[in-house]
């Protein structure tokens, strides 16, 4: 592919050189409108270097004349009188959208006309000529010397028009009209407003993609449709174009021909591909492909990779090339401060997915916009997995005409880019908007590519959608506060998290309007407050993966857009506001969590059994024996919880100390998996550690000292086992998947114990502060100091009787002493004391997990992610070490957070 992709930067330079030949009147003047932010490559832009780049890199040709630079242009009050041979007065910068600052023109024009010349090259005598526009927003006519030559209706695919009768010796004229009313229209605009506010952004009207003229033979190729049969070993390759023509296809790699087949038009012609190198985010190959219709020579591109879906450790996964890959990624909105809809230039294009990629984000979710091909092409090249949403309607009702627009335009949107590699998932709604007979639509994106996951409408529990019809392959939750649990995976979808995250920082000086930012979430000061806060989130899409049989997430947002201010770069691409190395970090966790070469280092865990049939039974101690039960009482969740612990005889390999026998590890003895106390010794260290590997579904756990075996369950027994030996739980029958285990939160979540049903209070450690307690004081939580000459009644506000939790039985609510009945909760982050009102709210709000802490136990929120209870001046909040909060202030949280459980003042 290199080969061909370096003839075609020589045919780019050969373009850069053509456009500036044929010009437009001179009167059509070019200059940038101020933009409120500009990007790195703003002033790169030029009348003679607007997007010079080859548009469509899966059918090139080595003859085209780019049309990007300046036109002539007007407004209009409609269509019907195209200025032929009239000078238009103001100079646009095609193919930015009107409202745009490259542009020149930024304002919005409900009609419009551009207008320029162009001169054919002498060469391409003999043959016909097409004008090709990437995109044009929405309805568009075109003439050539006066000559109607076609319209056409759509604001996202690309369309040709054969011009060749059309033409004449010398300068030619082509008018472009366009329509495009934006508010209230019966098309889809996506989240595009003449007034924009909140989640709607400016309008991109007109010509925004590039313009370009190719000549053609008479009998020539109009489109490659590619879909990779791994299974077969070949590529399915339907080329379209004059019906009835003879057509040979070729797949090179390294400029060698590996592969060749011949066929006719419309026709599926089997190409073989062998030994396929798989295209996956890890390695993403592309092979080149030539295909020959007479003179008509075209090349392009494809990779060879397989889609589908299927239970893996008893949960419904989606698979890439045969195999559960978690897909980690990012709502991408495809907005530009500079140009809108159109990026400044290709690095700018380039530049957003290089980035998504280098935070360790393995997906892309394309948010209710269709990109220029060579974005596609970028993200194909780069190994970046794409969800893409069809561009929704104005209205949530339904206006004249606007279902068949929508179904026209998501007719040609699939079909144009199913070719596309990258590309694993169509969304056809969002949030409900616009949405209505979504059942139907998902049977109908299937009819027209049924190669791919169908996710009916993307967060459908939110906002306006419809009841879920139940078909399609995702159940697609949106869940901005992450205590919000995401619903199951059933027997025939997949449960993704659609749309996380949204946390906000303001940067002074890149703003799209100063002070008016705003987030999904909450605003964070700095760096590592917002970093640390997408940490936390996070690692609970980790824990996800195998408690709720997640399988993936869309963070929103790589950038910000417009106001809001949710990105982890600034609107202008100048700012990275979080640390890029602790966001790969965790994110690579995720990944490694749902591969199984991750268990959760550090933490508490279960290991739950993945084999179908079984998968409600989890791994225990039990007599010092390891077995697999139905876990359904307390000591079952004490036996279950396990501290995953740096290896004893490995550090990069992992060891499982019992979380009710501190000291005791899982080792193996005579083939058997046990619980037993550390003694010490080498021996034991090699015996009780071992190494997570890959699994299907889950995590593989082999033995350090004895490669080859692994901790498998047998019978209720578990064992240390080697397919295919000796022993009857070496048996080859089901040993992958009774050798994988999920590795799930804690079966008991409390870290720490406290003593149930009892009276204690709760000191601080905070140096300096150790003879204050925490107390309730006019239904709020505080500290003050407490002493033995104390009041009766401090004395009673400060002790606390423990109790079950109200939410989550292996955690712990706190009942007020002397006011039976009511318990500190929290609310809108504050500690207070309050009456249960029986809901599920109060519940949540009133169950806190006991862990260790720093001199003392750490009371973690069973609801709020991340947080727990704190001390700061006085007062007693729900905190977050370096979140938005001024008590969220990382100096002493650690301390703050940490209480020394004491007799009570009053027993």
């Amino acid at each position: 592919m290199r080969k061909l992709l370096s003839g075609l930067t020589g045919l780019l330079v050969l373009s850069t050189l053509l456009v500036a030949l044929p010009g437009t009147a001179a009167a059509a003047v070019w200059q940038p409108k101020p933009a409120p932010l500009t990007t790195p490559w703003t002033a790169q832009v030029s009348p003679t270097n607007a997007l010079p780049e080859y548009p469509r890199p899966q059918l090139v040709r080595p003859d085209w004349l780019n049309l990007n630079g300046v036109w002539e242009f007007a407004g209009a009050p409609n269509l019907s009188s195209p200025p032929f041979g009239r000078t238009l007065a103001e100079g646009v910068l095609v193919p930015y959208p009107i409202e745009s600052a490259l542009s020149g023109i930024k304002r919005h024009e409900d009609h419009m006309f551009y207008r320029r010349t162009f001169t054919t090259p002498a060469g391409w005598t003999g043959r016909r000529v097409k004008l090709n526009f990437g995109a044009v927003t929405w309805e568009t006519r075109v003439w050539v010397n006066g000559v109607s030559v076609g319209t056409h209706t759509g604001g996202f695919d690309a369309f040709s028009f054969d011009i060749t009768n059309a033409l004449r010796a010398g300068a030619n004229e082509v008018i472009v009209g366009v329509r495009s009313t934006v508010d209230g229209s019966s098309y889809p605009i996506g989240k595009q407003r003449r007034s924009p506010s909140g989640i709607f952004y400016t309008a991109a009207s007109g010509i925004w993609q590039t313009v370009w003229l190719e000549p053609v033979a008479a009998n020539h190729i109009t489109r490659l449709d590619t879909t990779p049969d791994v299974a077969a070993g070949v590529l399915d390759l339907v080329v379209q174009g004059t019906a009835g023509q003879s057509v040979r296809a070729e797949v090179l790699t390294g400029g060698q021909v590996v592969g060749t087949a011949t066929g006719t038009v419309g026709g599926h012609l089997r190409v073989p591909v062998p030994n396929a190198r798989l295209w996956s985010p890890d390695d993403p190959f592309l092979y080149d492909l030539r295909v020959t219709l007479g003179s008509d020579v075209v090349t392009g591109y494809f990779g060879m990779r397989s889609l589908g879906k299927a239970v893996v450790g008893g949960v419904m996964r989606p698979l890439l090339n045969g195999k559960f890959v978690f897909q980690l990624g990012t709502l991408d909105q495809g907005y530009w401060p500079d140009g809108i809809y159109t990026a400044p230039t290709d690095a700018a294009l380039r530049f957003d997915l290089e980035r998504q990629k280098a935070l360790g984000f393995n997906m892309v979710r394309k948010h209710i916009k269709v990109e220029p091909a060579r974005w596609y092409y970028h993200a194909d090249r780069l190994g970046l997995m794409v969800w893409q949403d069809m561009p929704s309607l104005d209205a949530v009702d339904d206006v004249p005409n606007g279902r068949a627009h929508f179904e026209s335009e998501l007719r040609r949107m699939v079909d144009q880019l199913k070719g596309i590699t990258s590309i694993v998932q169509w969304v056809p709604f969002n949030e409900g908007w616009g949405e209505y007979d979504a059942g139907r639509i998902v049977d109908l994106v299937r009819s027209i590519d049924d190669t791919r996951l169908i996710n009916h409408n993307s967060g459908s529990n939110c906002c306006v959608s419809d009841p879920d019809p139940g078909n399609g392959d995702i159940i697609d939750d949106h869940a901005y506060q992450m205590s919000s649990a995401t619903r199951l995976p059933d027997a025939n979808r997949i449960a993704v998290l659609g749309e996380f995250g949204g946390l906000g920082r303001r940067i002074v000086g890149h703003e799209w309007q100063p002070g008016a930012g705003f987030a999904y979430g909450e605003l964070y000061p700095d760096e590592t407050s917002l970093t640390g806060r997408y940490v936390e989130i996070t690692k609970e899409v980790g824990r996800f993966v195998h408690t709720r049989g997640l399988s993936a997430s869309v963070y929103t947002e790589p950038y910000d857009v417009e106001n809001e201010v949710n990105g982890f770069y600034t609107y202008d691409r100048q700012v990275l506001k979080v640390s890029e190395a602790r966001v790969r970090e965790v994110n690579q966790r995720v990944l490694a969590l749902a591969a199984g070469t991750e268990v959760g280092r550090g933490e508490a865990i279960s290991l739950r059994v993945t084999t179908a049939g079984y998968t409600d039974r989890h791994l225990r101690h039990r007599d010092a024996l390891a077995r697999t039960d139905v876990i359904s009482d307390d000591l079952g969740r004490l036996d279950a919880t396990f501290w995953a612990r740096p290896g004893l005889s490995d550090a990069a390999c992992l060891s499982f100390e019992s979380r009710n026998y501190p000291g005791r590890f899982l080792r193996h003895s005579a083939s058997r998996v046990r619980s037993d106390a550390d003694d010490g010794s080498a021996g034991f260290a090699g015996d009780a550690t071992f190494c997570a590997r890959p699994g299907v579904g889950g995590t593989v756990l082999e033995s350090r000292n004895l490669p080859g075996h692994f901790v498998r369950h047998y019978q209720e027994g578990v064992y240390l086992a080697r397919s295919g030996g000796p022993n009857p739980w070496d048996s080859a029958t089901s040993f992958t998947a009774d050798t994988t285990w999920a590795a799930v939160v804690p079966l008991w979540r409390s870290g720490a114990d406290l003593p149930l049903d009892q009276a204690r209070s709760f000191r601080v450690t905070t140096p300096g502060f150790t003879d204050r307690y925490l107390r309730h004081q006019d239904a709020l939580a505080r500290t003050d100091v407490v002493t033995s000459g104390s009041t009766a009644l401090l004395k009673a506000d400060a002790t606390f009787i423990v109790r079950r939790g109200l939410s989550e039985p292996s955690c712990y609510s706190f009942e007020s002493r002397n006011f039976p009945g009511q318990y500190l909760r929290h609310a809108q982050f504050r500690v207070r004391l309050a009456a249960s009102d029986g809901s599920d709210l109060f519940r949540r709000d009133a169950t806190f997990c006991a862990q260790p802490g720093v001199g003392g136990v750490r009371l973690a929120s069973v609801n709020e992610l991340g947080a727990s209870v704190r001390h700061y001046a006085e007062e007693v909040w729900v905190a977050v070490n370096g979140g938005a909060h001024v008590y969220d202030n990382p100096t002493s949280y650690d301390a703050d957070v940490s209480w020394a459980v004491t007799a009570p003042w009053t027993p």
